[in-house]
Formats: structure tokens, C-alpha cells, sequence
């Protein structure tokens, strides 16, 4: 029995899981997103400890040049840990829209205007996150310059 006393019959389970379908596909979209950002951050401290730990034995003319490292890195840290905070926000605001669309199938009540806003929210926040994302791999791809010469050999 549902909460308004009439029997949940299996066509009315499957059209509230039918509507949830699409929010679910979209968690998967964004956990493959969470996935990829963790990655770039866990590679981002990675770096900054090989050269912390690499430090005590550097020139100063190395430390130099890694100070400057270190500071991207930290702005690519900061970057990242902000793109992977909007996408779980994300992924949390759909996970409510998909709460919602259900108590609003099993409770016949009017939520679809609280759901929409929601999946606005989440559409923000997704947006927030990619933002944050693009800006972090703009920043890695600029502050390497590979000299060619270099790895070819030709020097």
C-alpha cells in the first residue's frame, strides 16, 4: 500500500524507475568526471612531493625554477579540488532529483517544480566543476614548454 492507502501495483514502480533512468545515467557521466579529476590531483601531489623530497639536494638555481613549479602546482591543486567538490555536489543534487521524482510517484504529490530546480542546481554545479577543470588543465598545458631539440637529441 502506498501512502495515500491505494496497493503500488509493478506499472507504477515502473514508470517511477523510467523517470529516474535518465538522472541515473547522468551520475554515471559524472562519476567518470570525479574519476579523471582525482587522477590530475593525485598527479599534481605527486609532483609537489618528489620535489619536496627532492629539494635538499637542489642548486639554488633549481630551487629557483621549482619554486615557480610549486606555485602552479598549488594553483592546479586548489583548481582541481574545486572542480572534484562541484562535480560530488553535483552528483549529490541528482542523486536528491532522483529521491524526489520517486516520493513524487509513490505519495502522488506536486514536487516536479522542487525537482527541476534541483536539476538546475545540479546543472550549475556540473558547469562549476568543468569550469574549474578547464582552467586546470590550461594551466598544466602552459606551464610545460617542451624543448624538442632536447628529447631529440639534437643537442
Amino acid at each position: 500500500m502506498s501512502a495515500t492507502g491505494l496497493p503500488i501495483d509493478s506499472g507504477f514502480i515502473a514508470h517511477a524507475i523510467q523517470l529516474a533512468i535518465a538522472p541515473v545515467f547522468l551520475l554515471t557521466g559524472i562519476a567518470a568526471l570525479i574519476g579523471v579529476m582525482a587522477n590530475r590531483l593525485a598527479r599534481v601531489i605527486d609532483r609537489a612531493r618528489s620535489l619536496e623530497a627532492s629539494w635538499p639536494a637542489m642548486a639554488e638555481s633549481a630551487r629557483a625554477s621549482a619554486r615557480i613549479e610549486v606555485a602552479v602546482l598549488e594553483r592546479r591543486r586548489h583548481l582541481a579540488s574545486w572542480s572534484i567538490n562541484f562535480c560530488t555536489c553535483a552528483a549529490l543534487l541528482v542523486c536528491i532529483v532522483i529521491m524526489t521524482l520517486f516520493v513524487e510517484e509513490f505519495t502522488s504529490t506536486r514536487v516536479k517544480w522542487t525537482a527541476g530546480a534541483l536539476f538546475v542546481l545540479a546543472m550549475m554545479s556540473l558547469i562549476g566543476g568543468l569550469f574549474s577543470f578547464l582552467r586546470e588543465v590550461y594551466l598544466a598545458t602552459k606551464s610545460i614548454r617542451i624543448d624538442i631539440a632536447t628529447v631529440s637529441g639534437d643537442r
